[in-house]
């Protein structure tokens, strides 16, 4: 069962709001917010070794996505699914994932989310709100059956992290036995988001708003256009980033508005890593918000480290292996 319906808003209320509706559709044509501060490392994101070659797994409604698999030694105990951030695919996630997959007994999965990697279907959409989610049980699926004796956990790096809450919050189908979420995405509400997103991208703060009040009322005819765009520099682009999301991908992408209920949901043992350097998100306070919401959260900040180079940092590998090996 998909998710297209899931929390829909009420639409007695449309009468009601038609008229400010109305006078705010020229908002949809209004320019982006812009933030031109890229303090952003992206050097992190490209170089070194290539990652391995992309398989192809068939989603339920028929389309072909991809993932790519990184195998250790002997037979996997752990399975980790890793999910990207924004604007990119799951290539940047290789340093963490290969270094991760040399502990005997670990294997890593990183996938590429719908509308990203080299030749999506298409780029930066989905087809409806919580596709992502969907796409993820029929992928956990296939790993479970895989390896039905491993223990199997949900990790994301930023955007990545946010839909691993995301999913926790709706109707998974397949349970897991932890989560990793390396500087997650959470909400731009959330005090994890003080600064989040001022170096590189660009919101379309106006189209956001309104989108968010029709869909409110059940008017979706219009989650296709763009409502976020990328700063990525020229010198990392090679044709396979993905620089602009629809409203229905930037939503499928993070926690709901009621973040707060997704994190409680977080119902397995879940560690938290964020970078002491991070310029995107106040990592100071994924502790108090994760402690309020729930008590199987353990979060550590990592000193020096950027918000992308917590992908490369051998501190965070060292952490998440100390982690899956406590008693």
């Amino acid at each position: 069962m998909s998710r297209t319906g899931r929390r829909a808003g009420c639409r007695s209320g449309l009468i009601r709001v038609v008229p400010a509706l109305l006078s705010m559709l020229a908002l949809l044509s209004a320019p982006a917010w812009s933030q031109q501060d890229n303090r952003m490392d992206f050097q992190h994101v490209i170089g070194g070794e290539p990652p391995p070659a992309l398989r192809t797994y068939q989603a339920r409604d028929g389309t072909p996505l991809h993932y790519r698999e990184y195998a250790g030694a002997g037979e996997a105990r752990r399975v980790i699914v890793l999910l990207h951030g924004s604007g990119y695919h799951s290539g940047y996630l290789r340093p963490l994932a290969a270094g991760l997959a040399e502990t005997d007994g670990v294997r890593v999965y990183t996938p590429d989310l719908r509308g990203h990697g080299p030749d999506p279907v298409r780029r930066g959409d989905v087809d409806y709100i919580g596709q992502l989610e969907d796409d993820l049980d029929d992928f956990l699926g296939r790993v479970q059956r895989a390896h039905p004796e491993a223990s199997l956990f949900l990790a994301g790096h930023s955007s990545g992290g946010g839909l691993a809450i995301r999913y926790a919050g709706g109707d998974p189908e397949v349970p897991v036995d932890g989560y990793i979420l390396l500087a997650p995405y959470i909400h731009h509400s959330a005090p994890t988001s003080a600064d989040s997103n001022s170096n590189w991208a660009e919101p379309k703060v106006p189209r956001l708003i309104l989108l968010g009040m029709i869909n409110s009322v059940g008017i979706t005819g219009l989650n296709d256009l763009t409502v976020i765009e990328f700063n990525m520099p020229e010198s990392v682009r090679d044709g396979t980033e993905t620089l602009a999301y629809s409203y229905r991908m930037q939503t499928s992408m993070h926690p709901r508005d009621d973040y707060e209920t997704d994190i409680a949901a977080l119902n397995a043992p879940t560690l938290v890593l964020a970078g002491g350097d991070d310029s995107s998100f106040n990592s100071d306070a994924y502790a108090p918000l994760f402690r309020e919401h729930t008590d199987r959260t353990e979060v550590k900040v990592l000193e020096g480290v950027g918000h992308l180079e917590i992908i490369n940092s051998a501190d965070t590998r060292q952490a998440i292996q100390a982690w899956l090996t406590e008693p």
